[in-house]
This record gives C-alpha cells, sequence and structure tokens, in this order.
C-alpha cells in the first residue's frame, strides 16, 4: 500500500509501544501507537487496514468503525455468517466504507479471466476446479490455533470458494465437505469440497499439511482456462494463464496470456482509497462477504453431518 498513488501509512498500531516502533522504524512509518485504541483515537487517521488473527476481524473493525474510521479488513471478513451480518449492521449505521480483503479480485489476471469466460470464449462455463495447499505443523502459529479462527477453510478454502463465486457471478444452492481434522491442534488440516452452482460445479481441494502448491481451472464447453499461479502471484514477473481450445490434447490449441508484473496489495489499496476519495462502492463489499462466509458455514455443517448442506 505504500507504493500506491492513492495510499498513504501514516500509522502502525501494537499493543506493546516498542514493537510498534520497531515496526515503523523498518517500515519508514511516520507515527507508532501502543494501542490500537490510541490509533483509532487519531483524528489525521482516515482508514484502517485490519490484519489481526481472524477471530479479531469483527471486534476491531466495528471498533473502527464507530470511531469514524473507513475499514480494509483482511479475509476472511469474520468466523461466521452471523458475525459478518453484525458488521454489515455497524458499517450501514455509521456510513463508512468496509470492505473485505480478498487481494485476488483485483489482480489483472482474475479480472482478465472473468472478461474472457463473460466472452464466451470457452463456451458456457460448466466447472471450476482447484487445489490450493502449503506445509505449516507449528502448533503456535496463528493459523494452527482454533480459537484465533485457524485451520485451513478460513485461512485458504475461502479463496477458491470466492473465486468461484467470482467467475460464475452466482451463489451455490447447496455445498458437500469432506474433512480431515489435525488430531492434536484440532484444525482442518485436508478437506474436499463440491459447490452445486446454478449454471455448474466446483470443486477444490485445500490442506495445511502438504507440498506447497495452487492451481485453478475453469472448464467450458469450448474450451479451458488455467490460472498459473491463482492466489500469490509474484509482483516482480508478468502473470500468466492459459487458454485451450482442446484442439489438440498435445498442446496445439493453448495459448498463453501474459499480464503485467503488478502487486495486488497495491491496486487493492489504491482501489479501496479511490472508493473513499471518489464515494464509488468497494471492491468486495460486505454484502459479497456475507455471501462468501455462507458457503462457508455450510461447509463446516456439511463436514459433521456428511450431507448436502445449503448456504
Amino acid at each position: 500500500m505504500q507504493r500506491g498513488r492513492w495510499s498513504e501509512v501514516t500509522g502502525i498500531a501494537s499493543r506493546d509501544l516498542k514493537r510498534a516502533k520497531e515496526a515503523a522504524q523498518a517500515l519508514s512509518i511516520p507515527k507508532a501507537y501502543a494501542s490500537y485504541e490510541e490509533l483509532l483515537a487519531d483524528p489525521e487517521i482516515e482508514a484502517v487496514y485490519n490484519p489481526l488473527p481472524n477471530h479479531l476481524h469483527v471486534p476491531w473493525s466495528v471498533k473502527a468503525a464507530e470511531a469514524g474510521k473507513h475499514v480494509l479488513c483482511e479475509k476472511p471478513i469474520s468466523l461466521t455468517v452471523e458475525e459478518a451480518r453484525r458488521l454489515l449492521a455497524v458499517r450501514d449505521r455509521t456510513r463508512v466504507k468496509i470492505g473485505e480483503a480478498f487481494m485476488v479480485r483485483t489482480h489483472p489476471q482474475w479480472i482478465g479471466t472473468r472478461d474472457l469466460i463473460r466472452s464466451g470464449r470457452i463456451g458456457d462455463l460448466r466447472s471450476v476446479t482447484g487445489f490450493f495447499s502449503y506445509n505449516n505443523r507449528d502448533p503456535d502459529n496463528i493459523r494452527n490455533v482454533p480459537a484465533y479462527g485457524g485451520g485451513g477453510l478460513l485461512d485458504i478454502g475461502c479463496y477458491p470458494v470466492n473465486l468461484s463465486r467470482y467467475v460464475y457471478g452466482e451463489e451455490p444452492e447447496r455445498v458437500l465437505a469432506l474433512v480431515e481434522w489435525d488430531p492434536e491442534m484440532k484444525i482442518d488440516r485436508l478437506a474436499s469440497a463440491i459447490l452445486d452452482f446454478p449454471s455448474g460445479q466446483a470443486s477444490f481441494t485445500y490442506s495445511t499439511q502438504l507440498v506447497a502448491y495452487q492451481r485453478m481451472q475453469i472448464f467450458g464447453a469450448k474450451g479451458r482456462i488455467e490460472v498459473e499461479i491463482p492466489f500469490n502471484p509474484p509482483s516482480d514477473r508478468p502473470s500468466r494463464i492459459f487458454v485451450d481450445d482442446r484442439s489438440d490434447l498435445l498442446g496445439g490449441g493453448l495459448r498463453t496470456t501474459e499480464f503485467a508484473a503488478c502487486d495486488q496489495y497495491t491496486i487493492q489499496g489504491d482501489l479501496f482509497s479511490r472508493a473513499i476519495r471518489e464515494g464509488g462502492e468497494v471492491q468486495v463489499p460486505l454484502e459479497d462477504s456475507i455471501g462468501n462466509m455462507a458457503v462457508i458455514d455450510a461447509l463446516f455443517r456439511s463436514a459433521k453431518s456428511g450431507m448436502w448442506e445449503r448456504p
């Protein structure tokens, strides 16, 4: 965000002033605050980026909104759909901008992918598949602590959920999940899911204890789009998607589209700032976030019931 044309990072807060000052110095941020409350009390701060652990997303976004600050909150916006609805009510009451930081939605490769689908390049969209994994067995890492909103679905499974909804432009009618739980840390460490949309299906697997890998593929009646690095594309080189008309099983119909190197976090910060300055809509509004959390809630219910669940 510091590299953005529309964003100026002027302060950083910690629960410990020494740590806040160290971070501010390392990042060349002018102000350091000894508490989150101190930052929210500063009248010069117009907007807050909330990257706290998952269980603190809603409580501190609410406090920021009630202090009159616009909020860009990290994904997942909440732990449950009820929490997300609470935040929506606060947004409507305080009239500030609140957006969920699904940075992938602002990257040109995903905007370009959705444009190709809508242009009819691959025919009617019928299937989306994805895979997202990394290996993290540290019990002290916040991603592995249930009380902090840890676990694979809230950390990385939320991405294929969100992007499937994004490319279909509709909500799934029912979902099914098969989840493996870590016996010691009690977090979901491996899962596969199916989302049944009115227009087609989406399926994906995620894991927090496998080799690091990510890929998404989108299938239509006339072609296929493969997004090479869908969630964490590097900012120092072009991103690539592959469009295949399947005229040749050996790849003769494969065409590569490159998108210029960019930082999706810089783009996200600038678009959020522009929404504030120009009065437009944020890229991922809370209404969309509630739809995403409804799917996540249903997937957790399905993992327990072993049955299809409706968001």
